[in-house]
């Protein structure tokens, strides 16, 4: 069911619209050149990320509903899952084959590849992709400059530009680890659009606590430790686009990750406010 803010959103003047297809436009050429022109046949797995998540699109709209933000929600649920077991499996597989010594080396990080870390990273390229298309078809965003389509601006970029180069990968796993706490973002978004709100549920009190433990420990820790590692190894990066590109792309996720500690906050206060009230 569309609400009648977003309607109004939808009917509004598409302002950020056009830039942002564009630059989507941009992007699906230069890759599809890569693949076809370069030979870059592993880059295949960006387009069987995309495939495979508008294909659960349409599993959902066809079966569950056909509300444009909800379909979204729970393809965006599924992304996060995926990635989140990937990069799971992808840590736990190169520490029982060669331990920690070694795993956060500046080498290891840059010029190494972890055993399936390139496909999986190429395949979350490809829901990046999708959702950005998702969300300007359907028009799933509001504001001049909206921070979700700058969000996988962001991400499309620097992930791309790591895999033509084949570089950094490992780097772009770790900060990828943040999808453990997406998930739970999700889920309180399906939740309360199933209408389930209740704030004294236990279900929903524990779902708040896990909201915000992963929000701490798989988001913002590690994109501040993952930030502070680049500047602390800054001399042993090669001359070239790999750094200044590495903490651009960090501190617009750090920005961003603080910007959603605050939307995060302000939707608990008013979650458990909400439900004080009604005890009143």
């Amino acid at each position: 069911m569309v609400t009648p803010a977003r309607a109004r959103a939808q009917k509004a003047p598409n302002k950020a619209g056009p830039f942002f297809i564009a630059t989507l436009l941009l992007w699906a050429v230069s890759v599809l050149f890569e693949i076809a022109v370069n030979s870059r046949t592993q880059l295949l797995f960006i387009v069987y990320g995309f495939l495979f998540y508008q294909s659960a699109n349409w599993i959902v709209r066809a079966y569950i509903s056909r509300d444009p933000l909800f379909v979204n929600t729970c393809v965006s649920l599924l992304h996060s899952t995926v990635t989140s077991a990937s990069v799971l499996f992808i840590l736990i597989n190169h520490l029982k084959a060669n331990g920690l010594s070694d795993m956060l080396e500046h080498d290891q990080l840059v010029d190494n590849t972890w055993a399936w870390a390139y496909p999986a990273l190429c395949f979350s390229c490809g829901y990046f992709a999708y959702d950005q298309w998702d969300m300007l078809h359907y028009r799933l965003y509001s504001g001049w400059i909206p921070s979700i389509l700058v969000h996988h601006l962001i991400l499309l970029i620097c992930f791309t530009l790591a895999l033509y180069r084949d570089v950094t990968i490992n780097y772009l796993i770790l900060t990828l680890i943040c999808e453990l706490h997406s998930i739970f973002l999700h889920v309180r978004k399906v939740r309360r659009m199933a209408g389930v709100r209740d704030a004294k549920s236990k279900v929903i009190k524990l779902e708040w606590v896990f909201n915000w433990a992963t929000f701490v420990f798989a988001r913002s820790m590690p994109h501040i430790l993952i930030t502070i590692k680049l500047i602390q190894d800054a001399p042993k990066f090669r001359k070239g686009v790999e750094l200044p590109l590495a903490l651009f792309g960090m501190t617009g996720m750090n920005l961003l990750n603080f910007l959603l500690g605050i939307d995060l906050f302000s939707a608990f206060k008013k979650e458990t406010s909400i439900d004080v009230h009604r005890d009143c």
